[in-house]
């Protein structure tokens, strides 16, 4: 069967007889792993789709157990993001992580759209690129429907100050329950004092990208909440170890 869609590529692979497979997250089915034998050379309007930080169109043959890409067009290149070393570092660190989030063929057009959102806001940033990341990040388990909980403890729902936050309970915990021996002992806890960071997650959410294109955290907030984030995603998502991780 022929068929259709938009999609990114995440990440190829070479293979025998000048083929390659290429892991695409596609609107129409989420992320699929699509064989083809597009050149990988030359400035046609295939070869140039399969490059990373493209947003293309790509022409499927779909049989039971896989997918054949047949031809790709450019919809828009974000190539000013490989200009830069920094943003090339910190885009392929998103790709891989937004790749590990993903489960084959669920389509995830929310994500999908965010992600473009992404390398538009990438693409024109000047600094503070590790923020624009962060809030990718928890955008991003918003629609995975793993959120923190920041808005109550997170262990007995109570609308309570908070004392800190528990990665295994998945958000703030309230003084009453950080005092019992199961949470107080739990060493995945971000201490009392840095609520800061709760007030920059809800602002996270509650903003598009591009309006948090003249924002950048300071350097001692950035690191705390990047090791909430990484830890968080390695609990509930299972992400860790990521390659692209050392580079960032």
């Amino acid at each position: 069967m022929l068929t259709d869609t938009e999609g990114i590529v995440l990440r190829q692979i070479k293979t025998s007889y000048n083929r390659r497979m290429i892991l695409l997250f596609s609107r129409r089915y989420g992320k699929i792993s699509a064989g083809t034998g597009i050149s990988e050379k030359g400035r046609g309007k295939s070869s140039l789709a399969l490059r990373p930080f493209t947003y293309g169109r790509y022409e499927l043959f779909k049989n039971r157990d896989s997918y054949n890409i047949n031809s790709a067009e450019v919809l828009r290149s974000f190539y000013r993001i490989g200009e830069d070393v920094d943003k090339y570092m910190q885009g392929a660190y998103v790709l891989e992580f937004t790749e590990k989030a993903l489960e084959e063929e669920m389509p995830a057009p929310a994500l999908f759209d965010l992600l473009i959102s992404f390398f538009e806001a990438l693409e024109q940033r000047e600094r503070g690129i590790g923020t624009l990341v962060l809030a990718y990040q928890f955008k991003l388990l918003k629609i995975m429907g793993l959120l923190p909980r920041l808005d109550a403890c997170a262990c007995c729902g109570q609308q309570r100050p908070a004392a800190a936050f528990s990665i295994r309970e998945g958000g703030i915990i309230c003084p009453e329950c950080m005092a019992k021996p199961e949470i107080s002992s739990d060493s995945t806890l971000i201490s009392a004092g840095r609520f800061d960071i709760v007030k920059t997650v809800r602002f996270f959410i509650d903003n598009p990208l591009k309006k948090l294109e003249n924002i950048a955290l300071n350097e001692e907030t950035g690191t705390v909440l990047q090791k909430m984030v990484r830890e968080y995603a390695a609990f509930h998502l299972d992400i860790s170890e990521l390659r692209s991780e050392k580079l960032v």
